[in-house]
């Protein structure tokens, strides 16, 4: 139709009527949601990491689990670190007038998030598999979640685009 402005990545026009700063409010605001979702889920994930060496139970693991442990404690802190990264260029860039190189900015940002973040869930979940069942059922919960994740976080918007 004309006058439309097709929204990038949709494949499809838009039917709003909004200027080109309006539309980069509105999709920087839609970011800041998103982040405020991700960054829950990252801050409980590791919350619930940093409780476990006050666990009678920590002090039976092996040094393989006690490295798998202390890397997905790092892994939950990159997390944080990558969901604050869109609001820490936006503090820097506020007011320059370059919303729209923000925007690309932190969509690559949150995608680099999307799959540590999965990556953490899928390692969290293989470690407490593996402490509470063995090795074999960790790795057959990690590689079932893992399936999940690529289907709900790749597949999913992919096949809804077309």
């Amino acid at each position: 139709m004309a006058g439309q402005e097709s929204e990038p990545g949709s494949g499809q026009a838009s039917a709003r009527n909004e200027t080109e700063a309006e539309r980069e409010d509105r999709r920087w605001d839609d970011m800041l949601q998103e982040l405020r979702v991700i960054q829950t889920g990252a801050q409980l994930t590791g919350g619930f990491l940093l409780t476990l060496p006050f666990q009678q139970r920590f002090a039976e693991l092996t040094d393989l689990q006690e490295g798998v442990y202390l890397g997905l404690v790092v892994l939950a802190a990159l997390v944080v670190a990558q969901v604050l990264t869109p609001i820490a260029i936006h503090r820097r860039l506020a007011g320059q007038h370059v919303k729209g190189t923000l925007i690309s900015a932190a969509h690559v940002v949150m995608q680099a998030v999307l799959v540590s973040l999965a990556v953490l869930v899928v390692g969290t979940t293989m470690f407490i598999f593996d402490v509470v069942l063995g090795g074999a059922p960790a790795l057959v919960a990690g590689a079932a979640l893992g399936l999940v994740l690529v289907a709900l976080l790749v597949v999913v918007p992919r096949a809804l685009v077309r």
